[in-house]
């Protein structure tokens, strides 16, 4: 798998400046240091020395060593991170997030590269500490990859290291305390300095880990013993399934809507009818749900689509099943066509025509072991693409977080901030691949312009909410 993902545009500074103030109550924040004892961390790498002073830690350097790291025993995926820090001006230093160390070797793909990590090797992205006032060269919050690509912000992945430096003069506190903030969500990390806005990223190498305190090695007597402090670190974990159904300051600001409005069935019609169904769907408490009909397809209120239909888009919604449950959600849905059997015949009554993400409880159901290699498990291309193996859904009756983005002919699946599915439908390999799926009679199956998003009726007991969608804007005539 690629460690990409689809961009589209930028977030304004003054808009991730607001997302900033509204995200600063202190309802789910957690401390991450207790201020007494290294209670729930744990020191890898170098040799180092770390203690706790007057609730602060403090990283004392030691000539000829690694690299230190005193790391929390906890990984975290998506969060708001912020601490301050207070550093020598000799000294390097840095925060990792989402970082990995592993007892044996370990391989990563970025670019067409192989990337291969040493055993015992802390790795993944550092929120870096550099306060070379001396050599004009300000970075700190700047994101530099640990242990395998060095620097990505400013770097690799966007931003001018002369830019950079400038405003690290205007907000960096030399010889003080300083506060940052980081937010880690899906494939973004964004960094701010002292309320400044500075790195932000796309990537998705490492969705989750541990966070780690460094004290960068040193090779100089001189500066032996110069130390580094952090004090007020606070977490706040990002959980999937935990919005209701409105649209933050972030969201607003790159162009989400909300594709289902919480309270009423505007925007939605069913699949084979001009009018939402009369039974099988129900909306209580913010959550939309299909009711359990005995496990048929389409048989009961049957399934709904969007009234709109949509070329390019970035789908997400959050889904939680009941055992053994089927359902799914489809896109390029195209209505006027008829169903199909499991078989590919035609069918008198069915499901609509679209790709779909499948939803489905992959131990109880029996459809998880049809189809072709477990291309019919949760959150696959049904019939046509199995999900990664190493996908992560939650536990039957809590919630997920399902993403479908497409641009042309590209499309992803995501699953809890993991991207489990990518494919090109416009290539020779796809169309080989429908060729030998229950789609194969269907002429350009796959290949269409556009077509209507579908929340499918499988006849059980299946809830969704936080429905939004991101039309971006039209590309640009080549």
């Amino acid at each position: 798998m690629k460690y990409t993902t689809i961009r589209w545009s930028g977030i304004a500074a003054a808009a991730a400046l607001l997302s900033t103030g509204m995200a600063t109550a202190d309802h789910g924040w957690k401390n991450l240091f207790n201020g007494k004892d290294f209670d729930g961390w744990t020191q890898k790498g170098g040799k180092a020395k770390y203690s706790i002073e007057d609730g602060v830690i403090v990283g004392h350097s030691v000539i000829k060593t690694p690299n230190s790291f005193m790391c929390t025993e906890k990984n975290y995926g998506d969060f708001i991170l912020e601490y301050e820090f207070k550093v020598d001006p000799r000294l390097n230093s840095g925060v990792q997030v989402r970082s990995q160390c592993f007892d044996k070797p370990h391989q990563y793909e970025w670019n067409g590269k192989k990337i291969t990590v040493k055993p015992g090797r802390v790795h993944g992205y550092q929120i870096e500490i550099d306060p070379d006032v001396k050599r004009g060269r300000l970075w700190s919050t700047g994101i530099f990859d640990e242990g395998r690509r060095k620097w990505l912000f400013p770097g690799q992945l966007g931003g001018s290291g002369e830019a950079f430096s400038k405003q690290g003069s205007e907000c960096f506190k030399a010889n003080d305390w300083n506060h940052v903030r980081v937010e880690a969500i899906g494939s973004s990390i964004r960094t701010w300095l002292n309320g400044t806005p500075r790195a932000s990223i796309q990537d998705d190498m490492t969705p989750s880990g541990f966070i780690g305190l460094q004290v960068h090695s040193i090779h100089s007597k001189d500066i032996e013993g110069t130390t580094v402090a952090w004090r007020n670190l606070r977490i706040k974990e990002i959980v999937p399934g935990t919005g209701d159904n409105s649209l933050n300051a972030e969201e607003i600001a790159q162009g989400w809507k909300l594709l289902w409005d919480g309270k009423t069935t505007d925007g939605w019609r069913g699949a084979k009818i001009d009018t939402f169904p009369k039974t099988g769907w129900k909306i209580d408490s913010g959550v939309l749900t299909v009711l359990e009909s005995g496990g048929g397809e389409s048989v009961s209120g049957g399934d709904i689509v969007t009234r709109q239909r949509y070329a390019r888009f970035d789908l997400k919604l959050d889904f939680k099943i009941t055992p053994g449950a089927n359902s799914g959600v489809k896109y390029f849905c195209q209505p006027n066509l008829d169903p199909v059997t499991g078989g590919g015949a035609k069918a008198k009554k069915g499901s609509a025509i679209g790709l779909e993400s499948q939803i489905l409880d992959d131990v109880k159901h029996p459809d998880a072991k049809k189809g072709t290699n477990g291309n019919r498990t949760v959150a696959s291309l049904y019939d046509l693409i199995t999900a990664d193996t190493s996908k992560k859904p939650s536990p039957i009756g809590e919630w997920n977080s399902m993403r479908v983005v497409t641009d042309g002919t590209h499309v992803e699946h995501w699953l809890n901030g993991q991207k489990v599915v990518e494919y090109d439908r416009s290539t020779p390999a796809f169309s080989a691949i429908v060729a030998k799926s229950k789609y194969r009679n269907i002429p350009g199956f796959g290949s269409w312009a556009d077509g209507h998003i579908l929340l499918q009726d499988h006849g059980n007991t299946v809830h969704f909410r936080n429905v939004k969608l991101n039309v971006p804007p039209a590309p640009m005539p080549k």
